[in-house]
């Protein structure tokens, strides 16, 4: 149950007025000492409107910046293939039972040619390959090969699939892979098919082969409490994720979870200051990422934006740069209107992020 709107600034002054537990959290994470499970549940315990949530995405906008120098990543994923996914993501527009999303099947020179297009200005950091949760392993290697031939050297390839063994990352890895996205998602197993178990064999398969895990925390609606959400995005800060994040789950009018709604991106905004504020306490963590991307999650300590092509599990699109997908100059200038100053590239590399930069074309 999130706590009430109240908290007026009138006698006592502003500091009076703010919960003195809250204070007390934000003062320890400026000092270094990132909130632990009953400190994050405690800050989400907050509605999203009341100062103590304000005061919590401006104190953890303050540290990421101050972490990561105030240097954003810009990311892009292409949705390679769609089906009626088995995993059955009641969240999901492919979900197999409920999806009305046509079969599609981009051959490597359409994948290549969006690649370009996300890639072409060398300031990616890195290229998401997406599939369903099923996916051909000798199909997506040879995938990956023809695409890091023609990406930038600076630029690297994440995947977005299914679950896969130790074996299959290896593969993965030899063919160009520098990481993956592997979730654990809310609700696992119920609002989804598949097993919670194997989602963490996957991860633990992404660790051992050294490839870079990126995690979330998703996907979020208003049904989920602070406690569940909290036990969710520890899973990453306590097993060492490369990047951390928080996505709502998107409104779909035909799928299994439309009833329960969409939380607002205010209230995103908070939690992906509470990931933030957690992911201190993890050394591996070096972006924090916010979705779909928003300027109040961008100033909430997140530092990340993905521009994104081909399918969108959260659209109707077959390709969603015709619809919710951000472009590349639109992630750029969303990253400057957001303050950030430099782009981080794949290679280490950082090039600067200005009024004359932010479409490269026109320099």
């Amino acid at each position: 149950m999130l706590e009430g709107e109240s908290g007026q600034l009138i006698d006592g002054g502003i500091d009076s007025k703010i919960d003195s537990g809250v204070r007390g959290i934000l003062n320890e994470a400026l000092a270094g000492r990132a909130p632990g499970r009953e400190q994050c549940e405690a800050l989400l315990g907050f509605h999203e409107r009341t100062i103590e949530a304000n005061l919590t995405r401006a104190v953890a906008d303050t540290l990421s910046r101050r972490r990561f120098g105030n240097q954003a990543m810009l990311l892009g994923q292409i949705g390679i293939e769609t089906f009626a996914c088995p995993a059955r993501c009641g969240f999901c527009v492919f979900g197999e039972g409920h999806t009305q999303f046509p079969e599609t099947r981009l051959s490597l020179d359409q994948i290549i040619e969006q690649a370009e297009g996300l890639a072409g200005g060398g300031d990616l950091y890195a290229l998401f390959l997406m599939t369903m949760h099923t996916f051909e392993i000798d199909r997506l290697t040879s995938i990956v090969a023809g695409v890091r031939k023609a990406l930038p050297l600076q630029t690297q390839i994440v995947v977005n699939i299914g679950d896969f063994d130790r074996q299959q990352a290896e593969a993965l890895k030899a063919a160009g892979v520098d990481g993956a996205y592997h979730v654990q998602r809310l609700r696992e197993g119920d609002d989804t098919v598949l097993d919670p178990a194997e989602r963490l064999r996957t991860i633990d398969a992404v660790r051992e082969a050294d490839l870079d895990w990126y995690y979330c925390c998703e996907p979020l609606g208003p049904e989920h409490t602070p406690t569940e959400i909290v036990d969710q995005l520890m899973l990453g800060v306590e097993r060492g994720c490369f990047q951390h994040a928080a996505m709502r789950r998107v409104w779909l009018d035909h799928s299994p979870l439309a009833q329960r709604g969409q939380i607002s991106e205010l209230r995103l905004g908070q939690i992906t200051a509470v990931v933030s504020l957690a992911s201190g306490a993890c050394a591996e963590t070096t972006t924090i990422a916010v979705h779909e991307p928003n300027l109040i999650g961008l100033t909430s300590g997140a530092n990340v934006v993905y521009a994104e092509a081909g399918a969108n599990p959260r659209d109707t699109s077959t390709d969603t740069r015709d619809h919710r997908g951000l472009d590349i100059i639109g992630a750029r200038r969303m990253l400057y209107e957001a303050g950030f100053t430099a782009i981080r590239r794949g290679d280490g590399s950082t090039s600067p992020l200005n009024e004359r930069t932010i479409d490269p074309a026109c320099v």
